[in-house]
């Protein structure tokens, strides 16, 4: 690929980027309940995605300092959504799960997501919208493998 190409490439993507993820950033937050951040449902969205995780992977995935995720985990902890365990093993480790009412609030959020981003979704052919999906999963994958090797 040809240098200028890959410059008007670069420059899209910072576009459309800059656009969708603007967009969905107002459409999230006015979809969320009234008591949850966006950075509290990601929270949420991860623990449920592993059913118990510890402080230091909810950092390490959101890329952020653990305080900020004490912080963030204790506002839940605090609103009934995530729960604290102590790991059998070793009890300075401790595990967080979703509590049924977290499950619930988790449910709600989804299904609500989920139906504003089929209206999108809905606008493509669905082998445009798998060879989109496809695409953007193989970008992530190449910069998570990037972000390892780095850590390295």
């Amino acid at each position: 690929m040809d240098g200028n190409m890959l410059e008007q490439l670069i420059e899209r993507y910072e576009m459309a980027t800059f656009s969708v993820n603007r967009s969905l950033h107002v459409i999230l937050r006015d979809r969320m309940p009234a008591q949850l951040t966006i950075e509290q449902y990601g929270v949420l969205r991860y623990i449920e995605s592993r059913q118990l995780c510890h402080s230091s992977d909810l950092a390490e995935f959101m890329c952020v300092g653990k305080s900020a995720i004490t912080a963030i985990v204790t506002r839940l902890v605090d609103k009934g959504l995530v729960g604290r365990k102590p790991d059998d093993r070793d009890r300075r480790m401790i595990w967080l799960y979703l509590t049924p009412e977290g499950k619930r609030m988790v449910a709600d959020c989804k299904a609500a997501i989920g139906r504003m981003l089929a209206g999108y979704i809905g606008y493509f052919e669905e082998k445009e919208a798998l060879g989109f999906i496809e695409t953007y999963e193989k970008l992530a994958a190449v910069m998570a493998e990037d972000e390892r090797r780095n850590r390295e």
